[in-house]
């Protein structure tokens, strides 16, 4: 036990989309030595997280609680009292049917300091996500937030049906799914018109967002046709009947859609940040690991040689950074390149490259023969010697060609990429649930190591009903060596490119 006390920072996470969270928030969850966090937290929230924070979840659904509500103010006063900082993620806003007040009075009583940090409820943002306003002047100019997790037909009910019923405010029930049919009976017994506009609004502000409506007469046979469960709230009033004109969040093109991301996480972020505010549902199941190669002295030994060189070509956006972390890890910088010219495949490529201050002298667009052959044909390539870090193992192509022109070229590893099979039963299990629309590939190795992980002949089967896309034709040729026939094959070979191939494909569909 030390004699430092922690702090516990009481975190409304939100509604779900982990974009409403604030930046308040984010600093807490990004200094804290310990995170605890709930069922309706997003879990994208824990990567901002440090690396040796400890993370712990203490969610509680349908009856399933991981902790009771009075474990969870015992841990949290536990692990200050050990000197930790704990940042306390709870679903929405802590202090609106978040039990917040509660776990403060605890920290209270044991003299722990506490701040809170509010957050966007859900009880105002699933309702905006599904084009319903709380409030708006022309139906009402009230809101009422009331729970629907107390059971009301108990005697000793603090609900006071006879004014939710006579009042114009729009009422938002939380967690309430199940008690819908007594929350409706008892509103219509208190004399609320049988005709009332009603909403239920399930995973709201996330790609898995559902919206079901009607009225108190009819809401509960559409609920029970659609299946709708929780997490959801309920809306009742007349302004649920401005969803048809301002519905906008499942209006956008990829909505719903189901993609699972192969590429690396560490490189997954921009394809899922595109994809996401684009509607679809990312799910992430990196097929590979980009990691330095076992031995590098043979890429060290050609940076120390670097004067011998007279061209240096990057392949990608890894052989750049791989290539630069060395060439600072052995204490040199930019300087050391400034007699060089440099030539990058593809644009990504050359910006990563020009995150480094250098500008690529020429730009072959594809490893196709072709390409190259055209890029270098303005520039003298005979007896000068080229320095080509990239992969363990890699396309034959270019260092073919450069060699065909009169080129002297080094190839040597400055990374490797390797399977990543962390996620493979989970990946199975929901090609066989049919869960998932749409896979994307960004390189060869992405789809070879997909296959892997599926080892499968039954392969095929499970790919039958799912749209494959291809970052281009180099890997959508390796799809096909694998018997995949790529449904999408962008035509810029770019992750925009991958993009708007996928945004074409759905539009037509």
């Amino acid at each position: 036990m030390t004699d430092k006390t922690g702090k516990v920072y009481l975190i409304g996470a939100g509604p779900g989309d982990p974009g409403l969270l604030t930046i308040k928030a984010k600093e807490c969850i990004e200094n804290a030595d310990v995170v605890v966090y709930d069922y309706l937290a997003s879990p994208f929230l824990l990567d901002y997280a440090k690396k040796d924070a400890q993370i712990i979840y203490v969610g509680k659904k349908g009856g399933d609680h991981t902790l009771s509500q009075d474990k969870i103010n015992l841990l949290l006063v536990d692990k200050a009292k050990l000197g930790l900082d704990i940042a306390r993620l709870k679903g929405g806003d802590p202090f609106v049917f978040g039990r917040g007040g509660e776990e403060a009075q605890m920290l209270l009583s044991h003299n722990v300091p506490y701040e809170v940090v509010p957050g966007v409820t859900s009880a105002i943002a699933a309702p905006a996500y599904a084009g319903i306003p709380v409030t708006h002047r022309d139906h009402t100019s009230f809101v009422s937030f009331i729970t629907g997790h107390e059971d009301p037909t108990k005697k000793d009910t603090g609900m006071q049906w006879d004014v939710y019923a006579e009042s114009n405010a729009t009422l938002v029930f939380l967690m309430g799914v199940k008690n819908l049919e007594n929350i409706v009976k008892n509103l219509v017994e208190h004399g609320k018109a049988s005709n009332t506009p009603v909403a239920l609004v399930r995973w709201g502000t996330t790609p898995r967002q559902q919206t079901v409506t009607g009225t108190l007469e009819t809401i509960v046979e559409r609920v029970k046709e659609t299946r709708l469960k929780s997490p959801a709230i309920i809306i009742i009033g007349h302004v649920v009947s401005l969803r048809d004109e301002l519905a906008w969040f499942d209006k956008r093109p990829l909505f719903g859609k189901r993609i699972v991301i192969t590429r690396a996480r560490a490189q997954a972020s921009d394809l899922v940040s595109m994809l996401t505010r684009l509607g679809a549902q990312c799910i992430e199941i990196p097929t590979i690991q980009i990691v330095p190669p076992k031995d590098l002295n043979p890429l060290k030994q050609c940076i120390k040689n670097i004067n011998n060189y007279d061209w240096l070509i990057f392949t990608s956006v890894n052989g750049v950074k791989f290539f630069f972390d060395t060439l600072f890890d052995m204490g040199g910088d930019v300087r050391a390149l400034g007699h060089l010219k440099f030539a990058c495949i593809g644009p990504v490529t050359k910006e990563r490259l020009k995150d480094f201050g250098i500008i690529s002298d020429i730009l072959p667009e594809t490893y196709r023969a072709e390409s190259v052959i055209d890029a270098f044909s303005t520039v003298e390539i005979k007896d000068k010697k080229v320095l080509l870090p990239r992969a363990k193992t890699a396309r034959t192509i270019l260092p073919e060609e450069l060699t065909n022109m009169g080129a002297r070229v080094d190839e040597v590893t400055a990374y490797e990429t390797r399977l990543n099979d962390d996620r493979k039963e989970e990946l199975i299990s929901l090609l066989k649930k049919n869960e998932i629309d749409a896979v994307t590939f960004t390189s060869s190795s992405t789809v070879s190591n997909f296959m892997s992980l599926l080892e499968s002949k039954d392969a095929k089967k499970l790919l039958k009903n799912i749209v494959t896309a291809c970052i281009g034709p180099i890997t959508a040729d390796t799809a096909r060596a694998l018997n995949i026939e790529p449904d999408i094959e962008a035509r810029e070979y770019t992750i925009q490119g991958l993009v708007d191939s996928l945004l074409t494909y759905y539009e037509r569909k």
